[in-house]
């Protein structure tokens, strides 16, 4: 089987299409920020409150503690603005992109897609282990290992 002289690298091509991805991903944390920001009534506390995980006693414990949910709330919008921004822009988009993978891993496991933890049958976009949370946060880890896309 022949290789290819440059199969190690990435094409000029190839590092824009992850580009446009990374940016595709950044619009989609940065209106979800901006939308929870314009609402005044959002609050993390229902999701929270109704996480059926392993931690659902930590994130019940959060709920319980209004000072601590206010926090949390505060790094919820701010922190997908912020890493919105990163990823559209490219501004510090490593720690936006490192940043993104440990908030949707949070998401995740605050309602991970198992069998017996959800509200019936499966809804759209909520599937057995892999759901939409699940490939918004594999999508980031890929982008964290070709570092030229989050350069430019």
């Amino acid at each position: 089987m022949k290789v290819a002289k440059n199969s190690s690298s990435v094409t000029n091509l190839q590092q824009w299409v992850l580009v446009v991805f990374r940016i595709i991903i950044g619009w989609h944390f940065l209106y979800e920020g901006i939308v929870k920001l314009l609402d005044p009534e959002w609050s993390a506390e229902s999701f929270l409150i109704n996480s059926r995980s392993f931690l659902s006693g930590f994130f019940q414990w959060i709920v319980a503690n209004p000072a601590i949910l206010k926090v949390v709330n505060l790094l919820n919008v701010y922190g997908l603005i912020l890493i919105g921004l990163g990823l559209f822009f490219g501004f510090m988009a490593r720690i936006a992109v490192y940043s993104g993978i440990l908030l949707l891993l949070f998401y995740y496991v605050a309602y991970p897609p198992f069998q017996g933890l959800n509200f019936g049958f499966p809804q759209e976009g909520q599937y057995l282990v892999v759901n939409k949370t699940f490939i918004e946060l594999t999508a980031l880890v890929v982008l964290s290992f070709f570092p030229g896309t989050l350069n430019i």
